[in-house]
């Protein structure tokens, strides 16, 4: 068996260059986006989740 979780249905790929990220002791919002020279930024995905899966995320990040 495959370590893949399984996806119900194909997720939408989205490019992000832009990130920004705000947190309380209850969970953590991320934000993704693009920005391009000149002009503002354009969020398209946000993710809130706990503290704990922020920190299994930063560590996935790390090893790759």
């Amino acid at each position: 068996m495959s370590d893949i979780p399984r996806v119900e249905r194909d997720p939408e790929g989205r490019y992000a260059n832009f990130f920004q990220i705000g947190f309380n002791e209850h969970e953590f919002v991320i934000d993704f986006g693009q920005q391009y020279q000149p002009g503002p930024e354009c969020i398209h995905t946000r993710i809130v989740t706990s503290p704990s899966s922020a920190r299994t995320l930063t560590e996935l990040l790390d090893d790759s």
